[in-house]
């Protein structure tokens, strides 16, 4: 692609909205409230791209508003607000976040795992898995609305700390204030909070929680260990006595910056395991998709013992399951079963690869039920296994002998029932 360089307000490099351009097609998404998708956009880039840096250059880019989605949050039939910027916003606002993660991304806290390169939820997991073995409590903290309430001037102050680049200012200033769009055309106007779903909210959302809670914690309470990931968070402590201390400084803290702790979600927490005597009234947490509470464990001698760990959560295992019975694979008896494999074993694979880290096995139960929603599939496709869940099943085990590698779920060893 090839653009004209002309005098313009800002001095923005064309190869830095290309490669934004690159960078964001390769996540491609949804279309925002103009309707143009990325195939829509990529066979007119070089038009969309000089467009808008040509705007972005001469001060004249104006965001669009931010499609308005209700996705579900958990099981409670709650739903979270998701902001879908257009296509080309997310190209504008990857622009920025190239230019800024470079200088923001060291700064950040050593504790600090969401959305850093390098740096992962199971990272985070990990950590907190020893921090557990070692300290008896955890403050599990859980943040109201987090992305919907941070405080726009405030958050402002933290980014001029590390550019003073007038465009990138001026478009974060106007990414904050572009009212949300609803289905019905209607426009909500917003002072404060960030889009979940823009490409800029993370990098904004993580440096606003680096100065409201790393900083602060590393400033006055050097000593107390945490693991954050974006804004979930969780303390570590000796004592209870310590933990319901930090509890009233952070809430304190948290109010302070314009924020406020989900009371009756935040709690602490005892490690309960075989060394730990005594009860406690909360004596699990989740953390990341994955419940942390005591659990048989087997050591390097063969013996087995109470250990504090992780595994996939209830929560997971719902919504897992609730994914995979919208596959409806009993109607689907026009493929074959290698079309199923094809058609679902990249969404199989990522489900293990994330919840399978630790203590896998709690994922064996919700593979075996698909097993079965196989076996139902099988007694739909063909005669003679019609009427015969027995048979289905049996057939089914057969076809796993022969190409035990088929599905992913296979591959780590949850295999068709066996029946006599």
């Amino acid at each position: 692609m090839k653009l004209n360089q002309i005098a313009k307000q800002f001095k923005i490099p064309k190869p830095l909205v290309w490669k934004a351009y690159l960078k964001a097609k390769r996540k491609r998404g949804a279309a925002g409230v103009d309707g143009v998708t990325t195939d829509d956009f990529a066979k007119g880039e070089g038009k969309y791209l000089y467009k808008l840096w040509n705007r972005m250059s001469s001060g004249s880019y104006m965001p669009q508003p931010v499609k308005l989605v209700e996705i579900p949050k958990g099981t409670t039939g709650e739903t979270r607000p998701l902001g879908i910027p257009s296509i080309i916003d997310r190209v504008a606002q990857m622009s920025v976040v190239m230019l800024l993660e470079p200088k923001i991304a060291p700064i950040f806290h050593e504790n600090s795992y969401g959305y850093r390169p390098g740096r992962s939820a199971h990272q985070a997991i990990e950590q907190a898995r020893r921090r557990c073995w070692r300290n008896d409590w955890v403050l599990d903290l859980d943040i109201s609305k987090f992305f919907d309430t941070i405080d726009h001037e405030l958050l402002m102050k933290a980014v001029k700390l590390h550019t003073q680049e007038r465009w990138v200012l001026l478009y974060i200033e106007r990414w904050l204030k572009v009212p949300y769009q609803l289905k019905d055309g209607k426009q909500v106007p917003r002072t404060k909070g960030i889009p979940q779903g823009s490409v800029i909210g993370p990098i904004l959302a993580n440096l606003f929680m680096h100065y409201t809670f790393d900083q602060w914690m590393k400033k006055y309470y050097n000593h107390i260990l945490f693991e954050r990931y974006a804004d979930d968070c969780i303390c570590h402590f000796r004592t209870v006595e310590e933990a319901e201390y930090m509890y009233e400084k952070i809430k304190m803290r948290m109010e302070q910056c314009g924020l406020a702790l989900n009371e009756k979600k935040t709690k602490i927490v005892y490690c309960k395991d075989d060394d730990r005597k005594g009860s406690f009234k909360e004596t699990k947490f989740d953390f990341l998709g994955f419940t942390f509470r005591a659990r048989r464990s087997k050591s390097r001698r063969g013996n087995y013992f109470i250990n504090f760990s992780p595994a996939i959560s209830r929560k997971a295992i719902t919504r897992i399951g609730r994914e995979i019975r919208s596959w409806k694979l009993h109607l689907r008896s026009d493929k074959t079963l290698t079309d199923l494999a094809n058609m679902f074993n990249a969404r199989l694979q990522g489900f293990i690869n994330y919840y399978g880290k630790f203590y896998k096995s709690a994922m064996y139960p919700l593979f075996q039920r698909l097993n079965y929603r196989l076996a139902h599939w099988v007694e739909r496709k063909f005669k003679k296994c019609r009427r015969h869940k027995t048979r289905a099943i049996k057939l089914l085990g057969k076809i796993c002998h022969q190409n035990p590698t088929l599905f992913a779920h296979w591959k780590m060893g949850v295999l068709p029932p066996k029946l006599d």
